[in-house]
């Protein structure tokens, strides 16, 4: 059950545009909206994704060229990572009621214009009408007929093999054990990885499926369990998309081998998250995550964060109770008392907080910027076609904004990393990799250090780059 399945939706009241936000931040919450209940785990590496939004939606309410007089704003909801909870809560949502009542809406605000959402393409695809999606790249989800109007922020990554592949023949690693979920992407993976390693002459010494599986992750029993500690490879790739209904397999970390080398994508950084994860066991780790430039200012923003600055949020205050010594007050029940003075999520230790912007949070902001640009381009529109002095305000459709500019491929800009941002299917490119090393020293602390890169457009033989002194 849940990790991290978000959707934005955008809609217009007069000349106020606002952005709703939902974000599964607890796991095996049964409906949108709610306040957390206590027997409920936090997710509190997804909540980086709603810091990038926010940031992204501050950063554009004060860039006065981008919007002239229109302001973004939003709400947060939780929704459950699965399917069917998906659509109900969507449902639930359109209805603007605590149940969902199909094709009538009670809300008291303007229509919306856009969605986004992650971080699975299944979960995607049961809402994708009006859709930008932050998660993995899915081609399914570029078929124009059944998805008119969805459109992906990741790059592709039709070279995630071969760059592992890379990896292991630099190292001369030819015996190697491969761990993979169970689903379409998994199985796609596992295709495309068995074929780079026998092209490389690169052996596998076992093959785990990892069943995808909704079962609650608070039950004391699990109906599978990997096992790999009597396996000879010191060697060992873990591919997962859908980590949030696998992560209930890794729930014994003490029963996995210390000083095994792990190969993984950044998608499975949810096990630091885990109260048995042990540091030991992962020291070493070489992790592939999408390469982009650092956006300014957002760690900074982390930094000041802090339930007093947004006093409606229930999520960050819950992180201020977890993880600094405040109480709760008695009178409401909700506001915090006594907690340290300038207490700062930079204070946590990286496998409970990441400061940095990781992929995830890079599309959501990206996303955000291009449902902005999106905006800009129909405003200036408008302005053109609108007589001078009329008082017509500046309201638009969902129609009008998902068709023009996004189908007629406008929406190309450049962040304030200095990245491109193209959500035109032919401006999609492959994904470029930065490869991270986990440390555990000094120990318990935990790091992520950038030791190489890979690149599929670098000149042949110069894919691979590696620092390799920094590989501990």
């Amino acid at each position: 059950m849940g990790s991290a399945f978000p959707f934005i939706v955008l809609s217009f009241v007069n000349l106020t545009t606002f952005l709703l936000v939902l974000f599964s931040l607890v796991m095996n919450s049964e409906s949108s909206g709610e306040i957390p209940i206590p027997l409920c785990r936090f997710q509190q590496k997804n909540y980086q994704y709603v810091l990038a939004f926010i940031f992204a939606i501050e950063e554009i309410n004060r860039n006065p060229h981008l919007l002239p007089n229109i302001s973004l704003g939003f709400d947060l909801y939780n929704v459950v990572h699965s399917e069917h909870r998906a659509l109900e809560s969507s449902l639930i949502w359109l209805s603007g009621l605590d149940r969902d009542i199909p094709n009538y809406t009670c809300r008291r605000e303007s229509k919306s214009v856009a969605v986004l959402t992650g971080t699975t393409w299944a979960i995607s695809a049961q809402i994708g009408t009006l859709l930008l999606t932050y998660g993995p790249f899915e081609p399914i989800l570029n078929d124009g007929d059944q998805f008119p109007s969805l459109y992906q922020m990741a790059p592709r990554d039709t070279s995630l093999a071969l760059g592992m592949v890379s990896l292991l023949l630099h190292f001369r690693w030819t015996w190697v054990g491969i761990v993979i979920s169970e689903d379409k992407k998994g199985v796609e993976f596992l295709s495309d990885l068995r074929r780079e390693m026998d092209r490389s002459g690169i052996c596998a010494a076992f093959v785990e499926m990892i069943p995808v599986t909704e079962m609650s992750p608070f039950s004391r029993t699990w109906p599978y369990h990997l096992e790999i500690k009597d396996i000879s490879a010191n060697v060992v790739i873990i591919y997962s998309d859908a980590d949030t209904l696998t992560s209930s397999t890794f729930s014994r970390w003490d029963d996995l081998v210390i000083w095994k080398v792990w190969v993984m994508t950044s998608q499975w950084d949810f096990i630091t998250n885990e109260r048995t994860f042990i540091l030991d066991s992962f020291h070493g780790t070489l992790s592939f995550s999408h390469h982009h430039g650092e956006i300014p200012g957002f760690e900074n923003f982390i930094q000041t964060v802090n339930p007093s600055k947004y006093p409606e949020d229930i999520y960050l205050a819950k992180l201020w109770f977890l993880f600094f010594p405040c109480m709760i007050s008695e009178s409401d029940c909700k506001t915090l008392e006594n907690c340290p003075p300038n207490a700062s999520l930079g204070w946590l230790p990286w496998q409970l907080f990441d400061m940095t912007m990781i992929e995830w949070s890079y599309n959501v902001y990206n996303a955000v910027y291009a449902v902005a640009w999106t905006l800009h381009e129909m405003l200036l529109q408008r302005a053109e076609m609108q007589p001078m002095g009329s008082g017509e305000g500046l309201v638009f459709s969902p129609w009008q904004v998902m068709s023009l500019p996004f189908n007629s491929m406008n929406v190309q800009f450049n962040n304030s990393a200095g990245d491109s941002v193209n959500l035109a299917e032919e401006g999609k490119s492959d994904a470029e990799y930065a490869i991270l090393n986990f440390w555990n020293f000094p120990e318990g602390l935990g790091l992520k250090v950038k030791v190489g890169e890979y690149s599929p457009r670098a000149p042949r033989g110069q894919e691979l780059s590696l620092s390799e002194e920094l590989i501990k």
